[in-house]
């Protein structure tokens, strides 16, 4: 998608993709400017690791813990998450809603990923935000940033059946941030017994976007619930990179065609 949203807007590049170890990472993006680079995304296992060799941080980026987009301006590097607003951008999109009128709840929302929505979510307003995770620790950690940085009312719980029940009874829009789904036996992130909960009035969106669908996006269906996988967060966030990079309105709908081909 990147690089049919180059030839639209006749930039003579090429997006590319390159295979590198943890070990390498620093310098791997040191090496980015005086090989004529203008930017680059970062993906597993890289996005949290490389917030240590960039030279300036967005604010979002920060408070996130992980960037996933570079741009490279006077041989500086510059990192950006874009994760994020991506996710909201599809919320939106799929769900006709903004973002920040909904409870929400969010499997896996201490790491990765799963950091930057709940994140967004905060920078959103949602008047409820919980985030169930299997290191309720974590969540805790993250729910008490939030709270010092942004003010934002947050709930940290563990996966606990009885937990997760009640969260999703008092929740809008469910969201899956685990790594569960990305391989075809995956179980569902919902803790055993609780698919029951799920009801038509729920959203679900499930980040997954490999292809087929998941465990989880099944008992949405079987529930009533209006649910979508993660190709359109896909879309979104590698549009916001594609404006970071050059300063110009994204060709989303030129992106989204060579995505779904």
């Amino acid at each position: 998608m990147q690089n049919a949203a180059l030839n639209a807007h006749g930039h003579p590049l090429q997006y590319v993709r390159i295979h590198v170890t943890p070990v390498a990472l620093s310098d791997a993006l040191r090496a980015l400017p005086q090989a004529g680079f203008l930017g680059t995304n970062l993906t597993i296992p890289h996005k949290q690791a490389a917030l240590h060799f960039v030279d300036e941080l967005s604010k979002e980026a920060r408070l996130m813990g992980a960037i996933n987009t570079v741009a490279i301006r006077d041989g500086k590097l510059h990192g950006y998450n874009t994760d994020g607003p991506g996710f909201a951008a599809a919320i939106k999109e799929v769900f006709g809603v903004e973002l920040g009128s909904l409870r929400v709840l969010i499997l896996g929302g201490a790491g990765g990923a799963g950091r930057a929505i709940t994140v967004q979510c905060a920078l959103a307003g949602c008047p409820q935000i919980i985030m169930a995770n299997r290191n309720s620790g974590k969540g805790e950690d993250l729910a008490d940033e939030i709270r010092g940085q942004l003010g934002q009312q947050i709930m940290a719980i563990s996966m606990d059946p009885s937990e997760v029940a009640e969260a999703l009874a008092t929740s809008d829009l469910i969201v899956n941030a685990t790594p569960l789904g990305m391989k075809t036996l995956d179980e569902s992130p919902l803790p055993e017994g609780t698919e029951s909960a799920l009801t038509g009035h729920h959203l679900v969106y499930d980040t997954v976007y490999s292809g087929g669908t998941t465990a989880l996006l099944i008992q949405a269906q079987e529930a009533g619930a209006r649910s979508a996988n993660g190709l359109t967060m896909l879309l979104h966030q590698g549009a916001l990179a594609n404006e970071i990079w050059f300063s110009e309105p994204a060709p989303l709908e030129i992106m989204r065609q060579a995505l779904s081909s």
